[in-house]
């Protein structure tokens, strides 16, 4: 007898196949019963809830008015009135009373059962519905609550005996009279049934037949008479979604997938395993060529064997694309490093050329005046250019995220106009216009001023560069219907063509013809306002024209603040720092020495008294020991104690000393980050005597 590793690999094959075919089925067909089970066991504990929960409905439902009848009648003045019959005195104590009853009939009937008087809205107009049947059950129960059918339709009905005010059990005296209080059962009435139980509520026949949904929930409640009888059924109905339906039609599907699965696996596997095998079989014992040719047109991996020189070659096809692929990224690559090689070693070049002549013995001064005013220029741009490249890294990792306050977007606009018209070159025969908003902001604009302010900025900066002659414009216009705010950017410069209109928002890319050779810069400036206008929840579009010009237009999304701005007292002003005396003591907290000696010196420039400390703890320990220090320069940067620490601490004992933090941290975030941990004032570097003095000044010199 053949063991079973003794068959060929086709049987074997064969044999795995149906077996397994034959577990998954067996598994669908158990996970198909399981299912069935489990959900009808659900729907049946659900509908008893269902009916358990609408019971308890109703009948909460009907305490307010049970409370309210037996409060009525256990009261003195009703006994008696049962005797008197005063309709005066009803019509002041209790039906002047009707509304806060929220029904929409009262009834009282002397201990004889005779109709007194009654109260009832304009739903039912039948004047004595209580038969005298009900009364001598009453005078023996003393509270009853039964449905009834009047000409107006169902009504529930509260009935209770009247007793003195002595009685409020009534079991000590005997009942005086009989109080009735009724509800029609109609469309208000289903309605707060129906928003309490949120369900769907109707009043059907004894005899109706309910057609009960497969997604939904039934509970009916019967109705009954005061002799106990069925009145009429009240319905309710709510949406049933937790059930296995689509579970069961999946398994249903995988069920007959399996069948069909078994008799497509045994053709197919003939087709293309056993015929294959059998030509690779003859081609391995007779190398026949006609054998080969039959392989090379079997489908799947004989098919793959049969044509290996035809996929050598495609493979070698796709090989050679590859590497083109692979070029053209070096050379992108390439070309950036080398654009960010020139970018950068342009200004270096001027740096160190005219540094060094400046080494000249017979140099005059306004040539090194000259020389001074180049290296700073070139020392800004590489500093511009650091910066966008820092940038455009924390955009790639995230870093960065809109930090919306409210601003007055009119004032924010004109203020960018102001600071822009005083940088366009002198050489240039350009005007730089505003267009005024039309429409009346009637509110502060929800959104990120400072990458706002960027995004302005690299516009009507790359405008005005490609401008020789000429104007630029911009504005924006509100857009209530579409809940945005449009800004337009428009030259009447160079133009771009359609080929680099493509790539212009592209990383790197810069518009290469001869008057753009001429300008600096990484090509990094619309990536860059392209990227904070999506964060903002914007879009950027550009038409242009060659020698026409080019208008840029994008859109933030327009959000009021509403929230009340607070006022901030300026920290500079409020504090109590000595007035100006002749020498005042600054701590500079640096661990470089060199950014060290160059701030000294600035410092000594106007004669201040500069003390140093190398890292965080020293600063500590000098503004502890020393109290005539009146201000601090502190580093972030540092060890031991970094800038935030020291801070912290300096903060603890001596909240009055100003402390400016000054650091190589210059971004948005980071400014934001330490005026909110509560620095005096923020300064970065590469330092800027000016605005040192600038900032020292406002707070030697504060206004008193």
């Amino acid at each position: 007898m053949k063991k079973f590793r003794d068959y060929n690999t086709y049987f074997k094959l064969l044999i795995l196949i149906i077996s397994t075919s034959v577990l998954f089925f067996l598994l669908y067909v158990a996970l198909y019963v399981y299912t069935t089970k489990q959900e009808n066991n659900l729907y049946k504990t659900t509908q008893k809830q269902y009916y358990n929960e609408v019971s308890s409905i109703i009948k909460l439902y009907s305490k307010t008015p049970i409370s309210t009848i037996i409060d009525i009648t256990f009261w003195n003045e009703l006994k008696k009135f049962t005797e008197s019959k005063d309709e005066n005195w009803y019509k002041a104590n209790v039906a002047s009373q009707f509304e806060t009853y929220e029904v929409d009939y009262l009834g009282v009937h002397d201990i004889e059962g005779q109709f007194i008087v009654k109260t009832s809205n304009s739903k039912i107009k039948t004047k004595n519905f209580i038969p005298k049947e009900v009364m001598t059950r009453l005078y023996q129960s003393k509270l009853m609550r039964f449905y009834m059918k009047i000409p107006e339709g169902v009504i529930e009905v509260f009935g209770a005996t009247i007793h003195p005010s002595n009685d409020p059990k009534k079991n000590k005296t005997k009942p005086s009279g009989y109080f009735f209080m009724a509800r029609l059962l109609d469309q208000s009435y289903f309605k707060n049934l129906g928003e309490i139980s949120s369900s769907e509520v109707k009043l059907v026949a004894l005899n109706s037949k309910s057609n009960v949904e497969v997604d939904a929930l039934e509970a009916i409640v019967k109705l009954k008479g005061y002799n106990q009888t069925d009145l009429a059924n009240l319905v309710f109905k709510r949406s049933f979604n937790l059930h296995f339906r689509n579970t069961k039609e999946i398994l249903v599907v995988l069920i007959l997938a399996s069948f069909i699965n078994i008799f497509i696996y045994l053709y197919f596997s003939r087709k293309w395993i056993y015929k294959p095998l059998k030509t690779i079989t003859n081609v391995l014992e007779t190398g026949n060529e006609t054998s080969i040719a039959v392989l090379k047109n079997q489908p799947g991996e004989f098919g793959y064997i049969g044509n290996l020189f035809e996929e050598n070659n495609y493979q070698r096809k796709q090989l050679e694309l590859s590497k083109e692929k692979a070029e053209e990224s070096d050379k992108l690559k390439s070309s950036f490093l080398a654009n960010l090689s020139h970018e950068i070693r342009t200004p270096m070049n001027a740096i160190v050329g005219f540094s060094d002549l400046l080494n000249e013995p017979n140099l005059s001064d306004k040539s090194k005046q000259e020389y001074l005013k180049i290296i700073k220029n070139c020392g800004i741009n590489l500093v511009s250019i650091i910066e966008d490249l820092i940038e455009m890294s924390k955009i790639d990792s995230k870093q960065i995220s809109p930090n919306y306050k409210g601003i007055d977007l009119d004032a924010c606009v004109k203020e960018l106009y102001e600071t822009i018209r005083v940088t366009i070159p002198n050489d240039k025969e350009l005007d730089l216009y505003f267009v005024e908003n039309k429409t009346c902001i009637s509110n502060n604009i929800l959104t990120d001023e400072v990458k706002l302010k960027q995004i302005i900025v690299n516009l009507i900066s790359n405008a005005i560069k490609y401008t020789v002659k000429g104007k630029v414009t911009f504005g924006y216009q509100i857009n209530e219907e579409d809940k945005n705010i449009e800004f337009i950017v428009k030259d009447t410069g160079l133009g771009i063509d359609e080929g680099n209109l493509k790539v212009i928002f592209d990383r790197f890319r810069r518009i290469e013809d001869e008057f753009s050779v001429a300008l600096s810069g990484l090509g990094l400036g619309l990536a860059i306002s392209k990227a904070y206008i999506e964060m903002l929840g914007g879009t950027i579009s550009v038409h242009s024209k060659i020698k026409v010009g080019s208008e840029f237009k994008f859109t933030i999304p327009l959000i009021y603040d509403e929230s009340i701005p607070i006022p901030i007292p300026n920290q500079i002003n409020v504090l109590n720092v000595a007035v100006k005396q002749n020498y005042q003591t600054i701590l500079v907290a640096e661990d470089d020495n060199i950014n060290f000696l160059l701030i000294k010196r600035i410092l000594e420039l106007k004669k201040y008294k500069v003390l140093r400390a190398i890292n965080g703890q020293e600063a500590v320990d000098i503004c502890r020991e020393n109290v005539d220090i009146h201000l601090v320069l502190m580093d972030i940067k540092m060890p031991v104690l970094n800038g935030f620490e020291a801070f912290k601490i300096i903060n603890s004992f001596n909240p009055k000393l100003p402390v400016i933090a000054q650091t190589a941290y210059a971004s948005v975030e980071d400014y934001e980050k330490i005026m909110e941990l509560g620095f005096t004032a923020y300064v970065s570097k590469p330092l800027d005597k000016e605005k040192i003095f600038e900032l020292i000044d406002s707070i030697f010199y504060r206004k008193v």
